[in-house]
């Protein structure tokens, strides 16, 4: 593939799509060598329970996910600014070359101007260099991290 094919809509998922969503995001954690414990009920439960924990944009063709953006809510409270995180990206790995990316990454930005959110953040490896020409050439600044972080595993 080298360009995107007319047929390629970009949506946000449906219940029907979560078997191939959670193929996808297994492979996602497999590359990243994460061992994936994401169930079907989990993703149910985030993307569309009572309290939907993200946002999920998928591209499809033909009746078929070819990948997908999920989104993280962010806030700047003392400035009153909201903000998505594009946590996943994902294209399979025959249908990259074909502007699939960059289509999902459109569709978060617009996704992040309806919900009145004020920035969309995304990180990747140090290591991986097309990721970020790509993410700069879609209008993204890098940013220098700030600060030191820490985490407290609440064993759920």
């Amino acid at each position: 593939m080298s360009q995107l094919s007319k047929s390629t809509i970009v949506r946000d998922v449906a219940a029907a799509d979560v078997p191939q969503l959670l193929t996808m995001i297994q492979a996602l954690a497999r590359f990243h060598e994460d061992t994936p414990q994401i169930t079907e009920e989990a993703l149910h439960r985030d993307v569309f329970g009572a309290s939907p924990w993200i946002h999920v944009l998928v591209a499809e063709a033909n009746e078929r996910l070819l990948g997908y953006a999920a989104l993280c809510p962010l806030m700047q409270l003392q400035n009153g600014k909201r903000g998505l995180d594009l946590h996943h990206l994902y294209v399979e790995a025959e249908a990259r070359g074909a502007g699939i990316g960059r289509a999902l990454i459109a569709a978060s930005i617009e996704k992040a101007r309806m919900l009145s959110c004020a920035y969309v953040s995304v990180s990747t490896d140090a290591d991986n260099s097309k990721a970020a020409n790509v993410y700069l050439t879609c209008g993204f600044e890098e940013r220098q991290s700030q600060g030191r972080r820490f985490r407290l595993d609440l064993g759920h």
